[in-house]
């Protein structure tokens, strides 16, 4: 697949009092694009000319993460500040009505704006991401595990902490990856900030965030829900949410982990394309 960085221009603009960066590029119904903890926007520079063809896509670097603010304080990073902000930027943008794709963190946050704001919501892609912590002592302790990893990031910085954040089971499926894909994935995650990381943990971790497992029935707008068929975890936390919301189609990639979209693109896009012109477009063939 090819990339597109120059595909279109990035823009940044203070939303709410925050320096955003997002591209806009193409013409057609809306597309909202989330990246994952440690991602950017350029996340999905290898599906964007592609998506563009047929969408409007709008890709967002999250709080803390790419050419975004890091705020100093973090209940700034907080899930429904960051939900006002994204509403805020399609309102600038016109945008009434949109698509979202969110991967991972992206994935929880999509999973809340499409809460927080349905009217707004025309289809939602969840790409290994869950609707929270239900467990209130699994949330208690996540949220202390998060913020022990917030205090590495910021005592020890960004390298030490992306060797360890290589390093876990979660992402064990990339070891498979041409090593130039790893390359690049690793030069990435090291243009991060060690506050804005540490921050984006304590303020969007998934312990921080209000889970929505009781909120997922209200979810009606058509919904696919991602996951690699090795990260079983996932594979147990998308079948969980597909039965509880009323219009939401699985699909499990066979021999990808965590990050379907880098593990094996080709499905990753034809999974998500059929899907927007079926339940989104259905009149654009």
């Amino acid at each position: 697949m090819s990339h597109a960085t120059d595909a279109s221009p990035l823009r940044t603009e203070s939303v709410n009092g925050v320096r955003y960066r997002w591209r806009d590029a193409g013409q057609g119904p809306a597309l909202l694009l989330l990246h994952g903890f440690t991602g950017s926007l350029h996340t999905w520079d290898p599906f964007l000319p592609e998506l563009a063809r047929h969408f409007r896509v709008i890709a967002v670097d999250l709080p803390g993460h790419g050419g975004t603010d890091a705020p100093g304080d973090p209940e700034r990073y907080r899930m429904e500040r960051c939900i006002a902000d994204l509403l805020a930027i399609l309102d600038g943008l016109g945008v009434d009505r949109t698509a979202v794709l969110g991967y991972s963190m992206g994935g929880r946050v999509a999973l809340h704006l499409a809460a927080a704001a349905p009217q707004r919501v025309e289809g939602l892609i969840v790409e290994s991401g869950s609707p929270g912590i239900a467990d209130a002592a699994e949330r208690a302790a996540r949220i202390a595990s998060d913020r022990a990893l917030a205090d590495f990031i910021e005592r020890e910085g960004v390298a030490a902490f992306v060797e360890r954040w290589e390093r876990l089971p979660l992402f064990a499926s990339q070891a498979g990856l041409p090593e130039p894909v790893r390359a690049s994935l690793r030069a990435q995650r090291l243009r991060n900030r060690a506050a804005g990381l540490a921050n984006s943990l304590r303020g969007m971790g998934a312990g921080v965030q209000p889970p929505l497992h009781d909120r997922l029935a209200d979810l009606t707008m058509p919904t696919l829900l991602i996951a690699g068929e090795l990260d079983e975890k996932y594979v147990r936390i998308v079948t969980d949410m597909a039965a509880h919301m009323p219009n939401a189609r699985t699909a499990v990639v066979p021999g990808a982990g965590h990050a379907v979209h880098l593990e094996r693109p080709t499905e990753f896009l034809r999974v998500v394309t059929a899907f927007l012109r079926e339940q989104v477009v259905p009149d654009r063939g």
